[in-house]
């Protein structure tokens, strides 16, 4: 018998979500994710000061506010011509890449790791669960759950280093249109240091490690989930000197690569609780309209979809697209734990890499990846510089950015007339990876992943959970 199954709300996760799941035979037969909550953040961006956005925009996201106040200030420096001193956009990747650290140590340890161990049931440790399909034996459950503590720590240290330049965090007050607002002194350089050292030793010590461990123990769930094996990166942490990133645009859809062509984005609406007229290009989309009475639609969230594809963005897409180094630590774990000889990530393959198990192990590995340049980044800082271009007046101008967040890709769309905001886009990396239906009524990346998921218990679908939060939604 067919069961309709609805998991509200999908819990450990940043945000509000729904998954209504069709289950005949222990298998998903189709999926539907709603975005619960509507935000309305390009309304109220409308008439304000173009200098606010890049503190309003933070609120979008506690999680990677970073983020989203890089591409507002990259959006405005398009805008005006505005070119950010060598300084500033170094420390501009690394208040991104403490930020990034944070997010991915959150989004496995804190959000995830719960799906795939038990606590004690004594304090200061979790309290017990009944999740089921636990498969780790009594020592590696041990060493999980000390992780999950430590890990409590070093997430901590992140946030303390985007402070060092940003100010505070969450929502940094150091990056500002022209570049970054933070004298860089010696002591400053020492404080980022001495942190990253620490948390660059968790990630390769525990966090990599323990994710091959997990990809060997739950290797059914790094088969699982394939979805649409798309990936879309718009690239990410310039180069001061060339501009090249640490991760370049691309995208890979069928099998093949293509490049990155900003004008082929476009947002489909059809299923969504907005005005037909509320989608389209995100250069040129006016600010979302309600219609809750719209028939078939069932989400706040757009279809984002590049050139009429949906496409999966976020670390496994990233380092996918780029085809990055494995860590030391990948090439020595991935033949004994994965069965695979790989030095580079397209190694693993794409059997892997998009599965439960890949999305995960991807994000470990950038975390290695971010922490190994985030060194390079601050030996190249020179105490003194400056790291701030002056302003123009921002009378009259139009702009777009394209970043990534640690969830995958983010744009930012502006237009200025008379001194003030009349345009405000954005497009974050859940409007692509939870996306409804478009208007081919192709499935969203996580719905069409989530189809063909193995639920053997409809009761206790652990394995939707799994898989929704190994795309950090």
């Amino acid at each position: 018998m067919a069961v309709s199954l609805a998991i509200d709300p999908i819990t450990r996760i940043e945000g509000h979500l729904k998954a209504t799941l069709e289950i005949s035979e222990g298998v998903v037969r189709d999926a539907r994710l709603t975005g619960g909550m509507f935000r309305g953040f390009e309304t109220i961006l409308l008439d304000r000061d173009p200098r606010d956005a890049v503190q309003i925009v933070q609120r979008i996201c506690g999680v990677c506010p970073v983020s989203h106040a890089l591409a507002s200030c990259l959006a405005l420096e398009d805008a005006f011509s505005i070119d950010v001193p060598k300084t500033g956009v170094l420390l501009r990747n690394l208040m991104q890449g403490a930020n990034f650290l944070q997010s991915h140590l959150l989004s496995f340890y804190q959000l995830s790791a719960q799906d795939f161990f038990q606590g004690p049931a004594t304090p200061p440790f979790l309290p017990r669960q009944s999740a089921p399909d636990l498969r780790l034996g009594e020592a590696a459950t041990a060493m999980m759950v000390a992780q999950y503590v430590e890990s409590l720590d070093i997430r901590a240290l992140c946030h303390e280093m985007a402070a060092v330049f940003g100010g505070r965090m969450p929502h940094v007050h150091g990056i500002v249109p022209g570049g970054a607002s933070s004298a860089v002194t010696d002591e400053h350089i020492r404080k980022f240091r001495t942190r990253l050292e620490k948390a660059r030793a968790f990630i390769e010590e525990r966090y990599v490690p323990l994710l091959y461990l997990l990809s060997e123990s739950y290797a059914d769930l790094a088969r699982m989930g394939r979805g649409w094996a798309s990936a879309m990166c718009v690239g990410v942490f310039p180069h001061p000197d060339t501009g090249g990133g640490v991760f370049r645009a691309g995208v890979w859809a069928g099998g093949r690569e293509y490049p990155f062509e900003p004008d082929k984005v476009a947002e489909n609406v059809r299923y969504s609780w907005f005005t037909e007229d509320s989608g389209g290009s995100p250069f040129s989309a006016p600010p979302p309209v309600v219609d809750m009475d719209k028939p078939g639609a069932y989400s706040f969230s757009k279809a984002a979809r590049y050139d009429g594809m949906p496409m999966e963005v976020g670390p496994h897409a990233r380092l996918w697209i780029s085809d990055a180094e494995l860590s030391p630590m990948g090439r020595e774990l991935a033949p004994k734990h994965l069965g695979i000889h790989a030095s580079r990530f397209r190694d693993l393959g794409e059997t892997f890499v998009f599965s439960i198990m890949g999305r995960h192990l991807a994000r470990a590995e950038e975390t290695w990846l971010v922490a190994k340049a985030m060194e390079g980044w601050l030996d190249a800082l020179t105490p003194g510089q400056s790291a701030l271009a002056p302003l123009p007046a921002l009378t009259n101008g139009e702009g777009f950015s394209l970043t990534e967040a640690p969830r995958g890709s983010l744009m930012h769309c502006l237009k200025v007339r008379d001194g003030r905001l009349c345009f405000y886009q954005v497009l974050p990396a859940t409007l692509w990876n939870a996306s409804p239906h478009d208007d081919a009524g192709l499935r969203g990346p996580m719905e069409e992943a989530l189809t063909g998921l193995s639920v053997p218990d409809e009761k206790s679908p652990v394995n939707a959970g799994r898989l929704i939060r190994a795309f950090d939604p």
